[in-house]
């Protein structure tokens, strides 16, 4: 049967991305209950943890909530979302952006994060085609995709997202999938102590904390996947891309100086260009630097 299907989709590679692109959009509506959801559960964990520490008894019984109860509903009227209002990218638009019930606006954040992961779903069927690496690759990126969201909207990079992600970054390096088992330890190792050795100096020169420990995380991960080599193209395209955004955002009076800006994001958009097109980007920049 699982080879039936991989032969399908080797001899029909409309079929194939078009499949990709419905898996990725349903994804992309699981990917927005998580982005909203999980910061709540870590503020829930932290604040019982909190009060377990000082032995202070937590007086008012919380409803349950995770990643799965209690059932999505509306935030204005607390309507309850039916299968047919949930489904991806066309619920919305047959809704007109409103809520059936009280007809109060619906975010467009979630068709567009349901879009997007069903365009890059895409992407990577095309890149890759029909292997392994494209399963591992699309698992990547919807965790991204994911941890990308919490961070802008929370300036959090979740530890539950990106540690389990640097380990299956290393289980996949023992069968080469990406790169050998040598190169993705080392780009473990390299990725965290870049971004920590740059965030001790800058703390000792300005005596202020320039990111979040989060990032060393994700770019430690980003390095169990793509090896040691890329790194230098992660973190300068990354650092490019967020400072054109920042300067940009400043000049345009959308933010002021000194606001803190969530650099994982930037980490994640450049580590995913990096997996696809690492080496035609290396070859960029060398051509760059060539005197």
């Amino acid at each position: 049967m699982f080879d039936h299907i991989i032969s399908l989709f080797e001899q029909q590679p409309v079929l194939f991305l078009g499949t990709l692109f419905v898996l990725g959009s349903v994804v992309g509506s699981l990917l927005n209950v998580v982005i909203y959801r999980l910061p709540v559960m870590m503020q829930r964990e932290w604040r019982h943890d909190c009060l377990e520490f000082l032995d202070q008894a937590n007086e008012t019984e919380l409803e349950k909530f995770n990643l799965s109860v209690p059932r999505s509903r509306c935030g204005s009227c607390g309507h309850k979302i039916t299968f047919l209002e949930n489904i991806p990218i066309i619920s919305y638009l047959v809704l007109g952006g409103k809520c059936s019930s009280c007809g109060e606006s619906i975010s467009a954040q979630y068709p567009l994060v349901e879009a997007f992961t069903g365009i890059v779903s895409v992407i990577i069927g095309w890149h890759f085609g029909v292997s392994l690496e494209t399963l591992a690759a699309l698992f990547l990126t919807w965790c991204l995709i994911a941890a990308s969201g919490i961070d802008i909207g929370h300036k959090l990079l979740p530890d539950s997202i990106t540690l389990p992600l640097l380990w299956l970054g290393i289980l996949l390096s023992l069968f080469d999938v990406f790169v050998s088992l040598e190169d993705s330890v080392i780009g473990a190792m390299a990725g965290y102590l870049s971004l920590w050795t740059v965030f001790i100096l800058f703390k000792l020169v300005t005596g202020k904390e320039g990111m979040g420990h989060g990032d060393f995380k994700l770019l430690a991960m980003l390095g169990a996947w793509l090896g040691w080599k890329p790194l230098f193209v992660v973190i300068l395209t990354s650092s490019v891309v967020g400072a054109t955004i920042g300067i940009s955002m400043i000049l345009l009076n959308k933010t002021e100086r000194g606001t803190q800006i969530p650099f994982g994001p930037y980490l994640a958009a450049a580590g995913w260009i990096t997996l696809l097109w690492g080496n035609e980007l290396m070859h960029f920049y060398t051509s760059l630097f060539r005197f």
